[in-house]
């Protein structure tokens, strides 16, 4: 078995990183980063381009890539293709069906990619005896009850509460049991809400920003009292890799910037950046299972490893993001009708 290595330990950067999922959100976001970061790694994006999945996120190629693989996580023997291919040391795993709405109208596809795949990449991983770094989510600790002061930590129970968390919980599991069965190299991360560029316009933020730029009135579930706590997808990318390279193998670290705001919330945000009134909006039912509340404790990565987020005021961060969608139409417009399409379809 392989032997835990400890904070401060000599692990090093990775030379050849596959990174699952990258052409999608947090994915792309996270190659720019290692890209701008650490130049001298070579990326390869393998990735199924799903409709969650949009290639011209991702950088230009250079000597080190990122090389995009068309690849699906459930497909064994593209899985080891790849690795063989690119001799592959380290696997950043981001590949998942993630949108809540979807896996209550079909569970199916978040069953097979979320745990299926993640199984089939860990098999992989513990053959080539490769570094593995599986990106989660603060959905699996289920949610916490309004006005309730408590954050979710790591050694906090799991109580998935969706289809899609219950998936996500699953894969964790594999993940901690491949680590105490066999040894391999793991380390997990769970982080709160992401926001910013390049974000698939079904989700929340990108959504109520896109809708006002292509005047539809914004909708919000219920009473919109639902709260989240919001991250900037660049301090995550850079909390998975301080996590990837000086993280304790077998540990799990929790990703968050302590801003939590419920959905009416960013919502008036939303309408008050763009111009709007703070009443602009349609309210429609709120879905089946809803979460009341997540809010994560980030203490063990700050104190262990040194990170902290660098976009503390989320209002600001907000700003940013408002700017890049209205800057860059021709990236969403095309997802966004497809999109609309699909909510019609499903009363929202």
């Amino acid at each position: 078995m392989t032997t835990m290595v400890g904070i401060g330990s000599d692990q090093t950067c990775p030379c050849n990183l596959m990174v699952t999922g990258g052409a999608g959100f947090i994915g792309s976001n996270f190659v720019r980063w290692v890209g701008q970061h650490h130049p001298n790694t070579r990326i390869v994006v393998f990735d199924a381009l799903t409709y969650a999945a949009i290639p011209g996120s991702l950088p230009d190629t250079g000597p080190n890539g990122p090389f995009l693989v068309k690849g699906d996580i459930c497909d064994p023997g593209a899985v080891e293709r790849a690795i063989s291919e690119y001799g592959i040391d380290t696997v950043v795993h981001f590949a998942a069906e993630s949108h809540n709405d979807n896996a209550i109208q079909s569970p199916d596809p978040f069953i097979k990619t979320n745990i299926q795949g993640t199984y089939i990449l860990l098999q992989a991983v513990r053959r080539h005896d490769l570094r593995f770094h599986h990106i989660s989510t603060d959905e699996v600790y289920g949610d916490l009850d309004f006005g309730d002061s408590r954050r979710f930590d790591e050694s906090s129970p799991y109580r998935p509460s969706s289809p899609y968390s219950a998936s996500k919980a699953a894969s964790d599991h594999l993940v901690r049991a491949w680590w105490r069965t066999y040894g391999t190299r793991v380390t997990i991360s769970n982080c709160s809400n992401n926001y910013g560029p390049r974000q698939h316009v079904e989700k929340f933020i990108p959504r109520q920003i896109t809708n006002i730029l292509a005047g539809i009135r914004p909708r919000l579930y219920g009473e919109g009292r639902e709260s989240r706590d919001w991250i900037h997808v660049q301090d995550n990318c850079e909390a998975i890799w301080t996590v990837l390279t000086r993280g304790m193998l077998g540990s799990t670290y929790l990703i968050s910037a302590d801003n939590e705001y419920s959905n009416r919330e960013v919502l008036a945000m939303i309408l008050e950046e763009m111009g709007q009134e703070p009443d602009a909006f349609d309210r429609v039912p709120n879905r089946p299972g809803v979460d009341r509340r997540y809010a994560l404790d980030s203490s063990r990565i700050q104190s262990e490893l040194g990170w902290r987020p660098r976009h503390h005021d989320f209002r600001h961060g907000l700003r940013d993001t408002i700017d890049w969608y209205a800057s860059h139409q021709d990236w969403w417009r095309l997802a966004k009708k497809e999109t609309e399409r699909r909510y019609k379809i499903q009363g929202h």
